[in-house]
């Protein structure tokens, strides 16, 4: 905007500062808006759209224009679009929250499953003036909850005794639904093994079904016959260009029905018998991913439990028809069958138990009449289904349930327990036979969708986080903000403080936030690398370079290209060294060690250091020119004991963090505790607290944690005063801090955990030292 000197008045200045100071704090929300990690929106009043952030653009593929006021709804899946309409215009009449589930489309044209949530925003007057909303993906949620719902279905109709044909056909459906605009089908090998015929197919057309009507198993064929001749998975991802079934003349037929891909895979019975293939079709060309693999494993899974259930149906019905024949017969048979069964006498007590009940427990025919057998299922589950059982019992009629039984190795598993009741001729129940199905992995799926859910319920009012930077305080906030408007930028940055202090979480969360989070986190301690060897390490070697240099090697600038290297203990660093680290930062080039050729780099550079540089560049330790490369945008991570009230955040944190660790139920925090580490000034910074509290957490007994206070006052015990000479007090002061430093690391010098970075010095300096005061490293653990 240009002004005339004569409009220049201080009221026009004061108006045009303000303009520009609101236009600058726009800028940063919506740079921080469209860095959150969710799809953020807004709208007026009547619920036309006026915003949406970026990933929400770049998520649906549409630009702000095409978005604008109702624009938007070109987004949302055809089959639910008037609902998500309608539900949207009753929200606003109501001028409360609302929330509802519809499929959202990706910018590559894939439908997901989004969760929709606005919220109103008032007047003074109470009048809605805005709203604001997200959209949250559960599609893999989705995906969980309908393939569980799919599988209670199958184990059920397979419990309940319907036929064969409509369990395969319900599961083809659940995966036809679950995996949108495929097709699926179930061969199976007929109990004798020598034929491979199709059992069911409900959305393939009728003249493609009509290729199965038998085909030998030795003979070779298309896909499905080959997975189930070789008892492998056969994947042919685009039945196009995968010529090795022309042969068979399957390709062909297959493309005349426009399948253009098929992923078959073996039904295997728990013994590992081949029982047929489950196939999956495409119209498009297509390869599983790992989802994809998880839910045809599960599939495949529910398949066998259903086969083997009727074929094991079948051998019952038959083993109950001779019954009156032979008892010993009746063992044979049933010992022979792959399925937990137990025989019940009409007054409820254990008769006996066939092969597998034995093998699955570890006990003999012997205990089945103890207490030990007894005790094979679950104490809670029994007491839980007491009155159930006694009354199903009573009445005479088939029951089920579900409990858990000890496996052998003392692991509870599912199991489906289905009771049959043998009658005699009069009617009366003379016998029950229990048969158990596991369904562990069913219930172990149902366990994650609700951790998931409870997941998702957390993280319902959670728009951004760091992670592990743990804290409230107006010293972390103000961390936090540096963190939040330099991240988008490929600005340099130099991270100070005391050690200890997390400067590398701080370095991570500004490369988590940035535009290379897809990219490397290269991270290098200077202080931890032999001066010799530090160029070698961050800019890479020529084969010969120097000796050893047996082969050409990348450094960690090439590794980090496009993404960003993080330069821990910056001041380490030898001064040739920073002669190079200078011309990278100005010119964006470097050279292998012992080549000439100049490489261009593409990296954000960010540094960190717990020494005072200015006092190392007075010194001449130091480039001053590098600092102040390095210097772009200063963040100093305050030390914990200017932060006191994050203390009880991060001692909850912690004490949550290592007790699941280490399996333990804390549930409560000691008062005193509490204020002792409020009260001490940890030297160590968080990373003494975390060690001091994993320390705590191991020694705990009970659920509630506590810290000894003489591990504090010892960390803080007052040294003896001084005596003698300066220079030979320095000296023993000295001696005692190296030995203090190779005691923690067990007498080891350099590396991320060694004397010399626990010291601050670099490797060479302390070996000096140790050499200079006769101390024995080998002999200090």
């Amino acid at each position: 905007m240009t002004y005339n000197h004569e409009m220049e008045s201080n009221g026009a200045m004061a108006s045009a500062r303000h303009s520009f100071e609101q236009a600058r704090e726009a800028q940063d929300v919506r740079a921080v808006v469209d860095a959150i990690p969710t799809l953020a929106w807004s709208a007026r009043a009547d619920g036309s759209a006026d915003f949406f952030n970026q990933r929400w653009l770049d998520y649906t593929g549409l630009s702000a224009e095409e978005v604008r006021d109702w624009g938007w709804t070109v987004a949302l899946h055809p089959d639910e679009l008037s609902v998500l309409v309608d539900y949207w215009r009753s929200v606003l009449a109501s001028g409360k929250p609302g929330e509802i589930e519809g499929r959202l489309r990706r910018f590559d044209g894939v439908y997901r499953w989004f969760i929709f949530r606005a919220t109103p925003s008032f007047d003074n007057d109470g009048r809605v003036v805005k709203w604001f909303g997200t959209n949250t993906d559960i599609e893999d949620r989705k995906r969980a909850e309908n393939l569980l719902a799919g599988e209670n279905r199958v184990l059920e109709m397979t419990a309940t005794g319907h036929s064969l044909e409509s369990v395969l056909e319900v599961l083809c459906q659940v995966v036809e639904q679950i995996a949108d605009g495929c097709f699926c089908s179930v061969i199976l090998i007929d109990p004798s093994g020598s034929t491979i015929e199709q059992a069911i197919g409900p959305s393939l057309p009728s003249s493609y079904n009509q290729r199965f009507p038998g085909i030998a198993v030795d003979r070779e064929g298309g896909p499905c016959t080959e997975a189930a001749r070789r008892n492998t998975q056969v994947i042919v991802s685009d039945v196009a260009t995968d010529t090795q079934w022309d042969t068979y003349g399957w390709r062909k037929a297959a493309l005349a029905h426009g399948l253009k891909a098929c992923w078959s895979t073996t039904i295997l019975a728990p013994t590992g018998l081949v029982l047929g293939t489950f196939a999956i079709y495409w119209r498009e060309p297509r390869s599983p991913n790992e989802q994809d693999q998880k839910i045809i494993g599960q599939v495949t899974h529910l398949a066998a439990v259903a086969i083997e259930r009727k074929r094991n149906e079948v051998a019952l019905t038959r083993a109950f028809e001779e019954i009156a024949k032979s008892e010993a017969e009746l063992r044979t048979i049933i010992d022979a069958i792959p399925q937990l069964i137990i025989a019940i006498g009409a007054d409820g007590e254990f008769l006996s138990a066939n092969q597998a009940v034995l093998e699955y427990t570890g006990l003999t025919h012997d205990d089945v009449n103890t207490e030990r057998f007894q005790a094979i299922f679950h104490a809670e589950d029994s007491e839980r289904l007491r009155e159930q059982s006694d009354a199903a019992i009573s009445r005479g009629v088939p029951f089920e349930y579900e409990r858990r039984v000890r496996r052998k190795d003392g692991q509870y598993c599912w199991f489906l327990v289905h009771y049959n009741p043998l009658k005699n001729e009069r009617g009366e129940v003379i016998r029950w036979y229990a048969t158990g199905t596991d369904i562990d992995e069913r219930k172990q799926a149902e366990e994650r969708t609700r951790q998931e859910n409870f997941a998702l319920r957390e993280q319902i009012d959670q728009v951004y986080m760091f992670e592990e930077i743990v804290g409230s305080s107006p010293a972390l906030k103000t961390v936090l903000s540096s963190i939040v408007k330099v991240a988008p930028t490929d600005s340099t940055v130099l991270i100070t403080g005391e050690t200890g202090t997390g400067k590398e979480l701080v370095a991570r969360a500004i490369h988590k936030a940035s535009k290379r989070a897809a990219q490397p986190f290269i991270s290098v301690n200077c202080a931890a690398i032999p001066s010799s060897l530090i160029a070698s390490e961050l800019f890479g070697h020529e084969k010969g370079a120097f000796t050893g240099a047996l082969q050409r090697r990348q450094g960690r600038f090439e590794l980090a290209d496009f993404g960003t290297i993080f330069l821990d203990e910056i001041g380490e660093l030898p001064a040739e060294t920073q002669v190079a680290l200078l011309r990278v930062l100005q010119e964006r080039q470097f050279e292998r060690v012992g080549g000439n050729v100049a490489f261009h780099t593409d990296v954000r550079i960010i540094a960190a250091s717990n020494r005072d540089l200015a006092a190392a560049i007075a010194s001449g330790t130091f480039r001053a020119d590098l600092f102040y490369r390095l210097n772009v945008f200063p963040i100093d991570v305050p030390p914990l004991r200017n932060r006191k009230e994050d203390i009880p955040m991060l001692v909850e944190y912690f004490v949550q963090r290592y007790a699941e660790k280490t399996r333990k139920q804390i549930t409560k925090i000691d008062k005193n505790t509490l204020k002792l580490c409020q009260s001490y000034p940890w030297p160590g910074n968080i990373r003494e607290l975390q060690n001091i509290i994993e320390r705590s957490v191991i020694l705990c007994t009970g659920d509630t944690f506590w810290i000894d206070e003489a591990w504090l006052s010892g960390q803080n015990a007052p040294r003896t005063e001084s005596s003698g000479p300066l220079t030979q007090n320095v000296h023993n002061y000295e001696k005692e801090l190296i030995e203090a430093a190779l005691s923690e690391s067990n007498g080891k010098v350099a590396g991320p955990n060694g004397a010399a970075a626990k010291l601050g010095i670099p490797r060479s300096t302390l070996d000096l030292k140790i050499k200079r005061f006769k101390i024995n490293k080998h002999i200090i653990r």
